[in-house]
C-alpha cells in the first residue's frame, strides 16, 4: 500500500515552521548554558573509597568556600566530577579537604581552562561548523551534477543544508531548555555529537534525493513531480526508518548504561537522529517541491 505523502505538504511545512519558531524562542529566552570548555573554569574529579555522598551533601560542604555555581556530576559508582569557576591551587586544596571530611577520597584529575582558551574554543567550534556546512554543500552539489535540466544540483545541496540546519537548531534548542531546567551544560562532547549528526542526517537525505534523481532519469519525458516524490519516498521509507530505529536502540542503551560521561553525548545523538529522520522524510523533499512550484519549473 502506497502512502500519499504529497497530499499533506502544507501540514509538514507548517509543523516544521512551528518547530523552528519555538526553537528560536527557546534559544533567545533561555540561551545556552555553556560549560567551562567555552567559558573557562576548573574541573575536579575525585573518587570516594567508601560510599559517595549525595549531591546535596557535597554542595553543602563546599558552600562555605564561596566558589560560585558548582556543577556536581556523579560518575561511576563512587566518583564525582565538579565543575566550577577557575580556582587557585590554595582553593583546590581547600575543596579536597572539604570533600574528604569523614570520607577517604582519591583525586583523579584537576584541570583549569582559562577564559581566553574557552573563547578560542568557541570561535573554532563556530568555524568548524561553518566549514562542515560548506563542504557538505559542495559534496551534494557534485554528487547530483548528472541531472540539472529539471533540478539544479545546487538546489539539492542548498535544501540539504537547510534541512540539516533545521536538525541542528532543534537539537540545540532542546539543550537550551535542559540548561534552564536541569543546569545541563553545553560542552565539547555535545559539539562532537552535533558534528556526528551532520554526517548521519546528510547521508539520510542523500539517500532520498538519490532515489528522486534515479526516478527523474527514468521518467524525463513525462514527469509528474508530485507523483515522483511520492513514489521515491515510499521506496526509501522502510530503509530510512529501520536504519534510524536500529541506531536509536544502541544510543538508548548507551544513554542508560554508558555512564555520566556519555549521557549527554548519546542524548544529543538521539534527539538529532529523530529530528533528522523527520526532516529527511517530511521536510527536505517538500521544500524541493515548493521551490520548484515557486520557480514554476513544473
Amino acid at each position: 500500500m502506497e502512502i500519499n505523502f504529497v497530499r499533506h505538504t502544507k501540514i509538514y511545512l507548517i509543523i516544521s515552521g512551528i518547530l523552528v519558531l519555538v526553537s528560536l524562542i527557546s534559544l533567545v529566552v533561555f540561551g545556552l548554558n555553556f560549560g567551562i570548555d567555552f567559558t573557562g573554569g576548573s574541573i575536579l574529579e575525585v573518587e570516594y573509597q567508601d560510599s559517595r555522598p549525595s549531591n546535596q551533601e557535597i554542595g553543602e560542604r563546599l558552600a562555605s568556600l564561596e566558589l560560585g555555581e558548582i556543577t556536581i556530576q556523579p560518575t561511576g559508582e563512587k566518583g564525582v566530577i565538579l565543575r566550577m569557576k577557575e580556582i587557585s591551587e590554595e582553593q583546590h586544596q581547600e575543596v579536597l579537604k572539604k570533600l574528604g571530611e569523614n570520607k577517604e577520597i582519591k583525586e583523579l584529575r584537576f584541570e583549569t581552562i582559562g577564559p581566553v582558551i574557552g573563547e578560542e574554543l568557541r570561535q573554532k567550534t563556530i568555524i568548524l561548523i561553518i566549514v562542515s556546512f560548506i563542504a557538505l554543500l559542495f559534496y551534494v552539489a557534485i554528487a547530483f551534477r548528472q541531472i540539472s535540466q529539471i533540478v539544479s544540483p545546487w538546489h539539492y545541496g542548498s535544501i540539504s543544508i537547510l534541512a540539516i540546519s533545521f536538525d541542528i537548531l532543534i537539537t540545540i534548542s532542546v539543550f537550551a531548555l535542559l540548561g534552564k531546567l536541569y543546569n545541563v551544560q553545553f560542552s565539547i562532547p555535545i559539539i562532537t555529537a552535533l558534528l556526528t549528526i551532520l554526517g548521519y542526517t546528510i547521508n539520510d537525505k542523500i539517500i532520498i534525493f538519490d532515489r528522486i534523481r534515479e526516478n527523474l532519469l527514468r521518467n524525463q519525458r513525462n514527469i509528474n513531480f508530485d507523483q515522483l516524490i511520492n513514489q521515491s519516498l515510499n521506496q526509501v521509507l522502510g530503509r530510512s526508518l529501520s536504519t534510524g530505529f536500529c541506531t536509536l536502540l544502541v544510543l538508548i542503551l548507551i544513554f542508560f548504561f554508558g555512564g555520566e560521561t556519555l549521557r549527554y553525548f548519546s542524548l544529543t545523538l538521539i534527539i538529532g537522529i529523530i529530528i533528522g529522520t523527520y526532516s529527511s522524510i517530511f521536510l527536505a523533499p517538500f521544500v524541493l517541491i515548493s521551490w520548484l512550484k515557486w520557480k514554476k519549473k513544473y
